[in-house]
């Protein structure tokens, strides 16, 4: 049984720093990528960043490019997102994923067969 728990979410003031973890298990060769995906009220669910399990692919979302970064930690099967520099427009519900994306298309949320149940990420002006 696959299982994606989440932490590290909270309040911070925009300019401020969070680092969110997954922890993965069960999740053995059924999957190739972990992606993190938020969502703000009243909007889609959208792509944030993802990182192939060979940590040899990472792709970002535009809106967070040089501010986040994803990692992962195999021997754990933890992947981490470092969120620097937050603005009040990244409040959302982050939640990560599992599953089998082409590495081309890891933004592609369709891919993804398991997710977390999110943590809240909410940033202050």
């Amino acid at each position: 049984q696959v299982q994606l728990v989440e932490s590290g979410g909270g309040l911070v003031q925009a300019g401020g720093s969070l680092r969110l973890s997954c922890a993965a298990s069960g999740v053995g060769s059924s999957t190739s990528a972990m992606g993190w995906f938020r969502q703000a009220p009243g909007k889609e669910r959208d792509f944030v960043a993802a990182i192939t399990w060979t940590g040899r692919t990472t792709d970002y979302a535009d809106a967070v490019k040089g501010r986040f970064t994803i990692s992962r930690d195999n021997a754990k099967n933890t992947v981490h997102l470092q969120m620097n520099s937050l603005k009040p427009e990244d409040t959302a519900v982050y939640s990560c994923a599992a599953g089998r994306p082409y590495s081309s298309r890891l933004y592609d949320r369709r891919s993804y067969n398991y997710w977390g149940q999110g943590t809240q990420v909410t940033v202050s002006s």
